[in-house]
């Protein structure tokens, strides 16, 4: 075992709260986890070495944050810094059907049930969820009741100052035919530990707008996952923005527990100089006649790595499933590097299912082209790199967002710019 997970398992060993059921479990399965090494399958290509002499202060540092709006979009923001949630819930002006509670002023009425659903839909094979399980202390739970609509966004922003650590939860549930547009965002100053999970359960014909903009400092140890339920005919739309860190680990689980459940993610990485950023996606079909999309598009700096795991899991009564899964990556350095390993396991035999991957360099005669036409290079890159990523972009819902996007990804390409 290593001294940062004692330190973990020595910390949320002293915690008492009414979550403490889930806790115990998280803190007897911890104690039995081996940490992983290069041997270890799903962490082969992301190495946890850099935690092993990590000091950072799980304490709120209380920096002041100025949380600018999205022009174009009203939302209800939920402002979380250093792991404290800042928004006094309170005073939010919700729409009816709809409910934010922290764990601190949850009903006690509503805490058995709460315990219940607590990590049913993250798988336990996640180390760092269990982490989560054990450690976080500022939990949402975000409840739209049936027959519902959130007209207005939800957005969640998480921000971490330097030198802090910090573990957040949010559990979201979807009643019959509601609606919920949510939004998180994750950024952050210098050096800190996030540990970052969600769990959304959809039940029959709930739609979710979900997005995922995962905006860590280069210095940043992120790990996350989110996970969602899918009941009969629901309904999820997903869309993942990432940037690179030190380390940025997200695991996203998709499992149709229901008939004719739809679901599509758009996953998009870029990743600047020696950053590093690890997707595993695993999408269950447990139910038949499901249909599920995953495109995931990565642009690699110089001496960056990235990883894609993706599987597709077609259970044996899945019938008539429809499933897809396409990673594309492109270099812009041959000193980058991208591990991409995209997964069928099926055990039905009426479905269609289809998976690729492609790694692939800047066109020098694209480059060239726009050169000779008067673009420097340093735009001529960031047109290049724009039209790789914008299909996914454009495929986005929600058109203020997108709009909101364009700047940041383009300075961000500057960013990554190797010179």
């Amino acid at each position: 075992m290593s001294q940062w997970l004692q330190q973990v398992i020595d910390r949320g060993s002293k915690t008492n709260d009414w979550l403490s059921p889930v806790r115990q479990q998280a803190l007897h399965a911890l104690r039995q986890t081996r940490w992983p090494t290069r041997r270890t399958e799903a962490w082969r290509y992301t190495p946890l070495s850099c935690l092993e002499q990590l000091e950072l202060s799980p304490e709120s540092g209380n920096a002041p944050f100025n949380l600018a709006p999205i022009a174009g979009l009203e939302t209800i923001d939920l402002v979380f810094v250093d792991g404290q949630l800042q928004t006094d819930l309170t005073a939010l002006n919700l729409p009816q059907g709809v409910s934010i509670y922290s764990a601190q002023n949850l009903p006690a009425d509503q805490q058995a049930a709460a315990v219940s659903h607590f990590s049913q839909v993250k798988p336990s094979r996640h180390l760092f969820g269990m982490v989560n399980d054990l450690l976080a202390d500022n939990v949402l739970f975000i409840d739209v009741a049936a027959e519902s609509c959130c007209a207005t966004p939800v957005r969640i922003i998480h921000h971490n100052d330097h030198g802090h650590e910090a573990h957040y939860r949010v559990q979201v549930s979807l009643g019959q035919r509601s609606k919920l547009t949510l939004i998180e965002h994750t950024q952050g100053a210098g050096e800190n530990l996030r540990t970052d999970f969600a769990e959304y359960l959809l039940d029959e014909h709930a739609e979710l707008e979900h997005y995922q903009f995962l905006m860590n400092s280069p210095q940043a140890l992120y790990f996350g996952g989110t996970h969602f339920s899918l009941n009969d005919y629901a309904q999820l739309n997903s869309t993942v923005i990432g940037f690179g860190s030190q380390l940025s680990r997200l695991d996203v689980d998709i499992i149709h527990n229901g008939e004719h459940a739809q679901a599509k993610m758009n996953a998009v990485y870029l990743l600047g100089e020696s950053e590093h950023f690890d997707l595993h996606s695993t999408i269950e079909h447990a139910k038949p006649n499901g249909t599920s999309e995953e495109n995931v598009r990565g642009i690699v700096g110089d001496k960056a790595t990235a990883v894609f795991n993706g599987r597709i899991h077609i259970h044996r009564d899945a019938q008539k499933t429809l499933a897809e899964l396409n990673n594309r990556n492109l270099l812009l350095s041959r000193r980058g590097q991208i591990n991409t390993k995209p997964e069928l396991e099926i055990y039905a035999d009426d479905v269609k299912c289809a998976h690729g991957a492609t790694v692939a360099e800047i066109e020098e005669e694209a480059l060239y082209y726009l050169m000779s036409r008067g673009i420097g290079r340093s735009q001529a890159l960031v047109m290049l790199n724009v039209g790789f990523i914008q299909e996914l972009i454009n495929q986005m819902p929600n058109q203020a967002l997108a709009e909101w996007l364009a700047p940041i990804l383009s300075a961000r390409f500057k960013e990554m710019e190797v010179r």
